[in-house]
């Protein structure tokens, strides 16, 4: 089955030796069935043309951040939302760099800058250049930004040496991207919902109990099962986060409005339950409390949202995972909930370190496995959105 039919690929050629290798590239896609729009950088256009590249593509090359015909027809935020993703080949030394330091000096590093699709990297440059110690931090930098490598390959250079930093052919590329759009066909058969966020539980109309929770884990969770092909469901209590498009969001205030959101959206094959759900309830006065010197407060126990769904053979999705804040006893804790709950996961952090959890965009997890008779996997600090990628890769893994 061909994945590239009618894919849009935004191809960035930047300036080095291998930018050859990029016509036989949009040859390439085009002969599958794509769209192929391009962009030159400055330097690209001394080793292949605008015409050339026109030519092949059947479409207007970009070039020139400032041109008024350009921006006027399509700017680069148009450009950068029109493709399914987005291809820099060759990836210069200089790219790299210029993209590790966020810059957005011309139209090509602004379109990569303002993109909200993934983006591949495929470098080309000298072994020394590819050996750098700053080309090496960069990439990692640009690693956990996000960014997908494709190489490079070892082998004769232009400039005569011998080693790595040579750009991947464009057949291993094309076959990488088709593989890309393969796992995100794969994956649109399958329906997830997370939730989010803290719940309110009032105890007036205007004062209510909550806990710290931001809600940015359970996003980041949200927005990568749908960047890689989930039918996706994301029931958040108070936030002010913002959703993509694709996500269904659904706003609800206490546990009780969660729990039935939950109900109303299963049956679905993944359900990740990072929510902080309050574990009280008050009963609820009509009225503000007028102030005096103490009041007592009666309080009920919430339904356990995520006990409930995994033991409800009926509603059950294939994978049910937990979320565990903890201040003491992770791994103690984190085990009991594994089993208490009934769920396949619980991942578990630690809220008592000031740089992870709570309101932070790291975190640092450990994912308790019930299946494997409770083995670990730890996931190092990274920020919230690449711990959240992690994650959605070993549920693929465990859905297929």
């Amino acid at each position: 089955m061909n994945n590239l039919i009618k894919k849009k690929i935004l191809l960035v050629i930047c300036g080095g030796i291998s930018a050859y290798k990029s016509l036989e590239l949009i040859r390439a896609f085009k002969k599958k069935g794509s769209e192929v729009k391009t962009i030159l950088t400055k330097s690209a256009k001394e080793f292949v043309t605008p015409l050339s590249v026109a030519s092949l593509s059947q479409e207007k090359v970009y070039d020139d951040l400032f041109n008024p015909e350009n921006e006027a027809e399509m700017d680069h935020i148009t450009l950068s939302r029109w493709s399914d993703v987005i291809i820099v080949a060759p990836a210069t030394a200089n790219t790299i760099s210029k993209l590790s330091a966020g810059s957005a000096d011309d139209l090509a590093s602004t379109v990569i800058l303002a993109s909200d699709k993934d983006i591949f990297l495929s470098p080309a440059m000298n072994v020394r250049m590819w050996e750098h110690p700053s080309t090496k931090e960069n990439l990692t930098k640009l690693k956990n930004f996000g960014y997908k490598i494709i190489g490079p390959e070892i082998g004769d250079m232009a400039c005569g040496e011998f080693g790595e930093g040579k750009m991947t052919e464009p057949n291993e590329i094309i076959y990488q991207i088709e593989n890309y759009f393969r796992n995100l066909n794969k994956n649109k058969k399958f329906k997830a919902l997370v939730t989010a966020g803290p719940t309110h539980e009032y105890i007036d109309p205007i004062r209510f109990i909550t806990n710290k929770s931001s809600g940015k884990q359970g996003f980041e969770l949200a927005k990568s099962l749908s960047k890689k092909g989930f039918e996706t469901t994301l029931i958040s209590g108070p936030t002010n986060l913002e959703v993509d498009k694709d996500i269904n969001l659904i706003n609800v205030n206490t546990a009780d409005q969660m729990f039935k959101a939950t109900q109303n959206n299963l049956p679905v094959d993944v359900a990740i339950f990072s929510a902080a759900v309050g574990d009280f309830k008050i009963k609820k006065e009509k009225e503000k409390i007028k102030k005096k010197d103490f009041i007592n407060l009666n309080l009920e126990s919430n339904i356990d949202i995520l006990n409930y769904i995994s033991n409800h053979n009926s509603l059950r999705p294939k994978l049910v995972i937990g979320f565990a804040a903890e201040t003491n006893n992770l791994k103690e804790n984190a085990e009991n909930k594994l089993l208490q709950k009934n769920c396949d996961w619980i991942i578990a952090n630690d809220v008592s370190k000031k740089t992870i959890g709570f309101g932070s965009d790291f975190n640092e997890v450990t994912i308790f496995y019930k299946s494997k008779k409770l083995n670990t996997e730890k996931l190092s600090l990274k920020k919230k959105s690449e711990i959240s990628d992690e994650i959605i890769d070993r549920i693929i893994n465990q859905l297929n």
